[in-house]
């Protein structure tokens, strides 16, 4: 069987690291583990450059950690040229969307494909 392709939402990439034990944290243990190929865009990867000065009095984290951190995630994740299996979000305006496009949300993808 063929490895799924996803994209990962900002906010799933960010819920994973802060709570590893949840669903987008056991999302992002199957990309280290190559159980799922994660996607990224440019549009996402501006984001958590973004959003992570915003959180630093939860992650903690400084300003090259952060720099570092959205670097590797750069280097992980193909950028996305193509289609993907999923977008994997817990944005609920792209959640509505998901009778028309295949986006779910991090528990209920985990539900259905979880290793």
């Amino acid at each position: 069987m063929a490895t799924l392709k996803v994209v990962l939402d900002t906010n799933v990439i960010l819920s994973g690291l802060a709570y590893p034990g949840s669903a987008p944290g056991k999302i992002m243990q199957a990309w280290r583990t190559g159980a799922i190929d994660v996607l990224l865009s440019d549009f996402i990867l501006d984001e958590l450059r973004r959003v992570l000065p915003r959180l630093q009095h939860k992650h903690g984290l400084n300003e090259q950690e952060m720099g570092d951190l959205v670097e590797i995630l750069t280097f992980q994740a193909e950028l996305v040229t193509d289609s993907a299996d999923y977008l994997i979000s817990g944005d609920k305006d792209l959640l509505e969307l998901s009778s028309t496009f295949p986006i779910v949300a991090p528990a209920v993808f985990w539900e259905m494909h979880g290793v």
